[in-house]
């Protein structure tokens, strides 16, 4: 990736409906070379999708749970991950230091659903030792925007 690379993702991350046209007046570029330039950043896996971002509460999804996992040794991790991919209201699985195996961001609409969830969901999936859960009583800060001028170029 090139400084013209970094300041197209910058510029599609902020406005994802950012014309190509737009863009190649911004970067210098004709609107074939940024097209080309997108669909290569995609091909890579740089730009890993299209989507407008939801404000989870308007929809009703008002829970936000975080779920340590602890995994036992002799645990199939990755039937483990093929089981959590199937409940839609794990949003993210991060594999994580510490004590514990791996850290869950879950969504659910209300407490009880959420509860649902962990109890006929996720603590019957097999090699699954111990939980702990972490309800999320705000969400002061919460960005979708990568801090791309830390990067490398």
């Amino acid at each position: 990736m090139d400084i013209i690379d970094n300041t197209i993702i910058s510029l599609l991350q902020v406005e994802g409906r950012t014309s190509c046209e737009k863009i190649s007046s911004i970067v210098g570029l004709s609107v074939s070379a940024v097209n080309e330039r997108i669909k290569k950043l995609q091909k890579q896996g740089v730009i890993t999708g299209w989507g407008a971002n939801i404000c989870p509460q308007k929809v009703g999804l008002e829970v936000l749970s975080f779920v340590q996992v602890l995994l036992g040794e002799k645990c199939d991790e990755k039937s483990f991950l093929s089981e959590i991919a199937k409940i839609r209201e794990i949003l993210e699985c991060h594999h994580i230091t510490g004590e514990w195996s791996y850290l869950l961001k879950i969504r659910c609409r209300n407490i009880n659903h959420f509860e649902t969830v962990l109890g006929k969901k996720l603590k019957l999936i097999p090699g699954i030792l111990r939980t702990h859960t972490l309800i999320a009583l705000s969400t002061p800060l919460e960005r979708t925007i990568l801090p791309l001028e830390l990067c490398e170029s």
